[in-house]
């Protein structure tokens, strides 16, 4: 499907300058975030749970020796916990926090491609009708007639709101 998408017309830097995002799923949406704060893409595997944790903290991975928190996208939208599946990926991104870069995993359903999308069709975020928080969408990319969620990861994973939400769980 994203293949397809990718090679329309409108997908390409015509429009104006583009950037590239990584798409991956959440049930049946698509979403997309900036490629340049990805690390990389790693499997689902073991965790270690951590007792006092919010829902959306689902462990921490080992990454090469270094501790890495893991967030449930699904549930840090208010949704119900991710399902793990075949395809269940952690997306390793870095999040910047007073100047401070943390390394963060990111639980999806399913990670899709890398495309481009001309910064001509990103629209700001709906200011309503969506399913999680506007101030976590940084905008909606319009990819070969389809729409696709492009998240702000600075405000929807932001470490200090995180961070509050764990010291009142």
């Amino acid at each position: 499907m994203f293949d397809e998408i990718a090679n329309q017309p409108d997908a390409k830097a015509d429009h104006g300058p583009a950037l590239q995002y990584l798409t991956f799923t959440l049930g049946d949406e698509v979403f997309a975030m900036d490629i340049r704060c990805v690390r990389e893409i790693i499997q689902h595997g073991s965790m270690t749970m951590v007792p006092l944790m919010p829902d959306f903290v689902r462990g921490v991975i080992n990454l090469r020796g270094s501790v890495v928190p893991v967030i449930d996208l699904q549930s840090r939208f208010g949704r119900a916990r991710a399902q793990i599946g075949k395809k269940t990926c952690i997306i390793i991104f870095d999040s910047v926090s007073a100047d401070e870069k943390v390394e963060l995993g990111l639980l999806v359903d399913a990670v899709s491609e890398v495309i481009d999308i001309a910064q001509a069709n990103v629209e700001p975020a709906p200011q309503f009708g969506s399913s999680i928080r506007r101030e976590f969408i940084h905008g909606i990319g319009k990819v070969g007639g389809e729409f696709i969620v492009i998240l702000a990861p600075e405000r929807a994973l932001d470490i200090t709101e995180m961070a509050e939400l764990v010291e009142h769980a």
